[in-house]
């Protein structure tokens, strides 16, 4: 199956989390910025990613805490490449959507540079992107 392949099944495929989500990232309707979903960035297939401001969101379920090492090593690469990973739980995506929605604002408006950003401010959820 081929990596477009992959990424078209993921889409048609998507959970009622990431459904959830994109809900509020698609048509730049957060901070204006434009979100793609169930992107190639090299070798891995990413829920949600913001070229423009380097940030990946992933929107992880229950099994995701068996394989924590791969998605360390997956998170390290993204991060070597200059992309910031936030994750979230699905319940969380689905529960607390308000919150997600304001720790991503925050993070797009660190991904500024210094001469476009605002005002830094809190992050308003602690340990956001941490499990």
């Amino acid at each position: 199956m081929s990596d477009q392949s992959k990424t078209q099944e993921l889409r048609q495929r998507s959970t009622d989390a990431e459904q959830a989500l994109w809900k509020r990232l698609r048509n730049r309707q957060l901070a204006g910025c434009k979100f793609r979903r169930q992107v190639l960035i090299g070798k891995y297939i990413v829920d949600f990613v913001c070229f423009e401001r380097k940030l990946v969101i992933e929107v992880d379920g229950g099994h995701h805490q068996e394989q924590v090492s791969s998605d360390t090593v997956r998170t390290t690469w993204l991060e070597s490449q200059g992309f910031q990973v936030l994750r979230f739980w699905n319940h969380e995506a689905l529960a607390d959507t308000e919150a997600i929605q304001e720790a991503l604002l925050v993070a797009l408006q660190d991904g500024l540079p210094s001469s476009e950003s605002p005002s830094p401010q809190p992050s308003p959820i602690k340990g956001e992107g941490e499990r």
